[in-house]
């Protein structure tokens, strides 16, 4: 397989390194877009693990398979080698966001910003899409910082629309540093104005249901997060198939929270077909790892297990760590249910460490949490209790309420079960406690 060799002279050293990652970097965008996994891009002369080492900055391509690349991509082979940023095109960053890189976007809008010639409105702009893709990587804090700046200035200008956008993403970061009621004020103020008839976007109105929905689902009010669901999904009717897949995708999932693991099934499934329609191999990933885990609620471990597998398998052509850590979690869960204990540890503790490579805390959470259930059925309680003490660490700087509350509720039946009433009495006080 042809490779550039990286030279051994730190100075020309260090240059190369940059023009490795900068290629690179430019190359794994330039797939995302063209909706590639790293097998489909390789074609028949390459590999996707040698995609995989030019992606990551470990090699750098010869001229030859950078021309054979970006014709796949149809690109010329001069956009991978062009300077990385000397000045950030609004437009890059702007698809960067849409096309999901978020981190990449992120970096772009800081750029931006700290240009000193932006207009003020050209500021707010570069700040609404920062706050979104702050959002996006779970950054409330830093969410909250940069719109409520864009509000000040859409606000100051006029510009009613820009301002509601820019408080949507306000409210966002409010609900991921866990502020639930002023993320619920300011959700239903912007419903307000939406059905006043302030227009700002295509379907607004339903995001902004879908949000509200969520905000009620994490603190337990499942019932009426169904509700706000079922008012959008009349909304969804007219969107299109992806659209409309990612609305049933999170409506599965409340029902699923709600107890209506039929219901969550049913409707998923209607979300996989429109997703496998539109030939959105990694969206139906996502969805096939959630109806594993509601086939897994209803103890159907085969058909859990075919779905978790697929998903693992897309994912893992995708080079996608951060979601793979998820499947591998839920792979976890279902070999516990089947009793194939050290298959389950050995997949908890994969899922566990792809997800701290990649800053999924959530699915790091989780996988502790499979972890210590693990060790618990095995009978093996010092190292479940140790499990559930990190993940709980977890939960306690920044995860949803309830689940904090499940967590500590499942913790004090391992204490109350090995004798320890004293410590277990301790950890059902603080779950009372949690709001």
């Amino acid at each position: 397989m042809p490779r550039t060799r990286i030279p051994a002279d730190s100075t020309e050293h260090d240059a190369a390194l940059d023009l490795a990652r900068r290629v690179g970097e430019q190359i794994r965008l330039a797939r995302r877009r063209a909706g590639m996994t790293q097998a489909q891009l390789a074609g028949d002369r390459y590999t996707k693990a040698y995609i995989s080492a030019l992606e990551t900055g470990i090699t750098r391509p010869s001229m030859v398979a950078l021309n054979y690349l970006a014709s796949r991509l149809e690109l010329p082979a001069s956009h991978f080698l062009g300077e990385p940023h000397p000045v950030w095109s609004r437009l890059e960053v702007d698809m960067r966001l849409a096309a999901g890189d978020w981190a990449g976007a992120n970096e772009g809008y800081q750029a931006l910003l700290a240009n000193d010639t932006l207009t003020e409105l050209a500021r707010a702009e570069a700040l609404r899409g920062l706050a979104e893709a702050e959002a996006r990587q779970n950054h409330g804090r830093e969410a909250i910082v940069a719109a409520a700046e864009a509000v000040r200035i859409f606000s100051a200008a006029g510009r009613v629309a820009d301002a509601a956008l820019a408080r949507y993403w306000l409210a966002y970061g409010t609900y991921l540093s866990d502020n639930e009621a002023d993320a619920r004020t300011q959700l239903h103020g912007l419903l307000a104005q939406t059905r006043a008839g302030l227009q700002v976007e295509p379907e607004f109105e339903m995001r902004l249901l879908t949000a509200l929905a969520a905000v009620e689902a994490r603190v337990g009010e499942h019932a009426r997060a169904l509700a706000y669901l079922e008012e959008a999904r009349i909304l969804a009717d007219d969107l299109d198939d992806r659209r409309r897949a990612s609305f049933l995708f999170n409506l599965a999932i409340s029902y699923r929270e709600a107890g209506d693991v039929e219901g969550a099934i049913r409707v998923g499934q209607q979300g996989l077909a429109l997703y496998r329609a539109a030939g959105l191999s990694f969206e139906a990933a996502t969805i096939e790892n959630d109806l594993a885990m509601a086939y897994l609620a209803t103890g159907n471990l085969e058909r859990a297990t075919e779905l978790a597998t697929e998903a693992h398998q897309q994912f893992e052509e995708a080079g996608d760590d951060r979601f793979l850590s998820a499947v591998l979690d839920t792979e976890a869960q279902i070999a516990l249910a089947g009793g194939k204990h050290d298959r389950a540890f050995g997949l908890a503790a994969r899922a566990n460490q792809l997800a701290r490579d990649t800053g999924n805390r959530a699915v790091e959470e989780s996988s502790l949490i499979t972890a210590a259930r693990i060790s618990r059925a095995r009978g093996n309680r010092e190292d479940a209790e140790e499990r559930y003490a990190a993940a709980a660490e977890l939960a306690r700087a920044g995860s949803a309420r309830g689940r904090l509350r499940d967590l500590l509720g499942e913790w004090a039946d391992l204490r109350a079960e090995s004798g320890d009433y004293q410590g277990a009495y301790a950890l059902t006080a603080e779950a009372v406690k949690v709001n």
